[in-house]
């Protein structure tokens, strides 16, 4: 179904708008029902997550220059733009030169910690507060920088429905695919967002933060995924490639 819908985006089809408006009436619903879920899952979390973050503060303080707090702007629900909160893993004012752009595999820019910190996602837990503010929930594509997002829903046809969602500290995407590097990634994890989207629901969520949790303490995600039966990449019956890029 997704399929159809990338390689018809732009095609109306008038018999689907009542079940359009339903699904759409059932999104808002559930979105509602996630914000308070959320809120309440994130007060829980940082009761155990504090002190990881007040560790990892101090070995970023120990290791390197600059603020151990890295604070970004991403676009969030609707398309509104919010300060993400993480760890820093990069050297202070790494993009002063270069300006915005994806990390790549073994980027020079990523601190010996940082690595340990990317590896373990522990530099994710401060949105946490994100979550709290209501700017983000647990499970969800993950948020863009708007410098990215206006080349991205040009080449991409329905990039843009990710912002129906409020954006997730982890999702369905993230515990398959690595860290967007490429257009060809961002594919694949739009497939992976849209099919989320439309199956988004509170079971798919505890599912997705399972595997998250188990990833944490070095349980692969694809072992995880398979033994609750998580939606993967791999069992859908379309390819990215089918994705329109013009």
């Amino acid at each position: 179904m997704i399929a159809a819908k990338l390689t018809n985006a732009r095609t109306p089809d008038p018999a689907r708008a009542a079940v359009d408006a339903e699904s759409t009436e059932g999104m808002l619903r559930m979105n509602r029902t996630k914000v308070i879920v959320d809120f309440l899952t994130a007060l829980l979390l940082l009761i155990p997550a504090a002190p990881l973050i007040l560790v990892t503060m101090i070995l970023v303080r120990l290791t390197s220059k600059g603020p151990v707090i890295y604070t970004q702007i991403r676009l969030g629900h609707g398309g509104r733009p919010f300060t993400i909160y993480k760890i820093r893993t990069m050297c202070n004012n790494c993009e002063q030169l270069t300006g915005a752009c994806w990390s790549v595999g073994d980027d020079p820019r990523i601190t010996s910690v940082g690595r340990f910190l990317r590896r373990t996602h522990l530099d994710e837990l401060p949105q946490l507060v994100n979550i709290l503010r209501g700017e983000m929930s647990l499970v969800g594509p993950r948020p863009e920088r708007p410098e990215f997002v206006g080349q991205l829903e040009a080449v991409l046809p329905r990039y843009r429905e990710r912002l129906t969602v409020r954006p997730g500290v982890t999702g369905l995407a993230q515990i398959q695919l690595p860290p967007d590097t490429d257009l060809s990634s961002v594919r694949r994890k739009l497939i992976c967002d849209l099919h989320y989207i439309e199956q988004m629901n509170l079971w798919l969520d505890l599912r997705v933060t399972a595997c998250t949790a188990l990833g944490l303490v070095g349980i692969p995600y694809a072992t995880s995924c398979r033994f609750f039966s998580v939606p993967r990449l791999d069992d859908f019956s379309w390819t990215p490639s089918r994705v329109q890029t013009s």
